[in-house]
């Protein structure tokens, strides 16, 4: 499968979950958690395209023979360092335990869309 599809179909996972939490902030008094998690899930989807666009770029160049440079980890470890450090200075505004939770959620939606994927290849 190509790498352009799952992340198209992982991207339209996350912006349902997006959805969710805008109409959470939205609708609720819990201004601060779900801005948390839209601010580490928009992030999460940052570090997500990276990761397609790294992985695009790794089977090209295996394919061409060329050398392999790295996925990007220090890119996507200083985008979550990012988050921590804006959650840690509006405190009042952002939720950061629940950031941490956002910045997880393309690893999540990863690991499910992989269960969802086999599960229907074996039928």
């Amino acid at each position: 499968m190509e790498i352009k599809d799952l992340f198209t179909r992982q991207r339209k996972y996350i912006f349902t979950l997006l959805s969710l939490y805008v109409l959470g902030y939205g609708f609720t008094s819990y201004q601060s958690v779900f801005a948390g998690l839209i601010f580490g899930t928009s992030l999460s989807l940052f570090n997500l395209w990276l990761l397609a666009r790294k992985m695009n770029n790794f089977g090209d160049s295996v394919v061409q023979g060329k050398k392999v440079r790295s996925l990007g980890s220090m890119s996507r470890l200083a985008t979550g360092a990012l988050a921590v450090i804006v959650a840690m200075k509006y405190p009042d505004r952002i939720n950061l335990v629940f950031t941490i939770l956002g910045l997880m959620t393309a690893y999540l939606v990863i690991m499910i869309d992989f269960f969802v994927q086999s599960f229907q290849s074996r039928k």
